[in-house]
């Protein structure tokens, strides 16, 4: 191949791996509002500023489009994570990490809780057919159940603690909360929205999930 021809195919790469990234960004924000039923490739191509064939051309129809998407945030909300360098905390303060950084994240990324509410009206068959999804997640459970097992022969946390069920109550206790907050604060009277409402809320997690965990 000519030396000319190698920048020329890298340059061509990068154009495609931006165009990518910028339809991604597109999708996430049109699925996140409309849902995928809602979702329109024609909305979608106007928000990337790309022709629409072009987003057939890297992603074949709507729903391999959504599965990228959905890869493409559980692989953030992973790579989040791992930044939080969970090992080499104590056990309950690696615990109390996670929560905070779950609740957070669901805060500052309240379109990762559409899109998961979207795919769990799908069945989830767009992540049952994403052996991706599946090897991003996997680590975290791992991580934590080493956590789990350093703290129980430490002393402070309780044996016989599923880290897979332990995460579950952690993801469980912040999406329930946010993704139901219009419908809690009218049923119940009150604003559970508000700053205080907020941290009282991250209090309340972490007393739960910690108080399960940690050796009496």
């Amino acid at each position: 191949m000519p030396r000319d021809a190698v920048p020329a195919a890298e340059e061509r790469q990068r154009d495609a791996d931006r165009s990518q990234s910028t339809i991604l960004a597109a999708a996430r924000d049109e699925f996140a509002e409309h849902g995928l039923g809602g979702a329109r490739m024609e909305r979608i191509a106007e928000r990337a500023g790309v022709n629409k064939r072009l987003i057939y051309y890297y992603f074949e129809d709507k729903d391999r489009l959504f599965q990228a998407v959905l890869e493409q945030a559980y692989r953030h909300i992973r790579d989040e994570e791992r930044q939080l360098n969970l090992l080499a905390l104590k056990p309950a303060d690696a615990v109390r990490r996670l929560v905070e950084f779950t609740w957070g994240y669901y805060l500052a990324h309240p379109e990762f809780l559409s899109l998961l509410n979207s795919e769990n009206l799908q069945g989830a068959r767009h992540l049952e057919n994403s052996q991706r999804a599946r090897e991003m997640n996997s680590p975290l459970i791992a991580t934590l159940g080493e956590i789990l097992e350093r703290g129980r022969k430490e002393g402070s946390f309780r044996g016989g603690v599923d880290p897979l069920q332990l995460y579950v109550s952690i993801a469980g206790l912040a999406y329930f909360y946010l993704s139901n907050h219009y419908t809690l604060s009218a049923i119940f009277g009150r604003d559970l929205m508000t700053a205080k409402a907020r941290n009282e809320r991250l209090t309340h997690i972490c007393d739960v999930i910690l108080g399960y965990v940690l050796r009496n």
